[in-house]
């Protein structure tokens, strides 16, 4: 984890922009006894390979719903790494970057799954790409200037893009499961998210020829 003023990955979301003041203290009391045997690196590891287990039972259990709800668990205890960096003094510029670079790994893995286990392949691939690209447009622009972290409140960074994924996934759950609907509503739900994914590049692109004009 970094201290706020720099740059690294896409930390500062708008929703913790909106809500950080609230939330921290909360993982923070989660993180308490986590923080006792791990570093703050350990954990950014162990949420990667949570999220990479929930992934694999998807391969077998092939629902929806429960690989929705179990994301919303793995992403939820991935984020803890940074309270246990703040309660052990941990906050390091290296921090910060795996935990960007785990960040990427950990969405790859999910679509890669869901491609994988629905064939939705085209529309996975341009969710991807606009995640990808919206994450570079940031750290390219810091190559060229000094920027902060807080000062990027984009449509749609990783929060979102992970909170609307889960979404996405226990509604088709739950129409499939409970109502015995089975019309497949995760393919158009994946162009909607691919389609919020490159406005939010665009979006940053702009930004960033304001900032490197100025």
């Amino acid at each position: 984890m970094v201290p706020e003023f720099l740059f690294f990955g896409d930390e500062a979301t708008m929703i913790d922009g909106l809500f950080k003041r609230h939330i921290d203290p909360l993982w923070e009391g989660l993180a308490r006894p986590l923080a006792r045997r791990c570093t703050a690196n350990q954990v950014t590891f162990l949420g990667l390979l949570a999220v990479a287990a929930v992934s694999a039972a998807f391969f077998s259990h092939g629902s929806t719903l429960w690989f929705g709800i179990g994301l919303i668990i793995a992403f939820s205890a991935d984020s803890l790494d940074g309270a246990v960096a703040r309660l052990r003094g941990e906050t390091s510029r290296f921090g910060g970057y795996l935990d960007a670079i785990i960040d990427r790994y950990q969405e790859m893995t999910v679509l890669a799954a869901l491609a994988y286990k629905t064939g939705h392949w085209p529309a996975v691939f341009f969710v991807l790409a606009g995640s990808f690209l919206t994450s570079y447009a940031k750290a390219r622009t810091a190559v060229e200037v000094p920027i902060s972290n807080s000062d990027w409140p984009d449509l749609f960074e990783r929060q979102e893009r992970i909170m609307f994924l889960c979404a996405l996934l226990i509604c088709d759950g739950v129409l499939t499961n409970w109502f015995g609907l089975h019309f497949d509503i995760i393919l158009p739900g994946l162009w909607v998210l691919a389609a919020l994914c490159h406005v939010t590049a665009i979006q940053r692109f702009l930004r960033a020829r304001t900032m490197l004009k100025e």
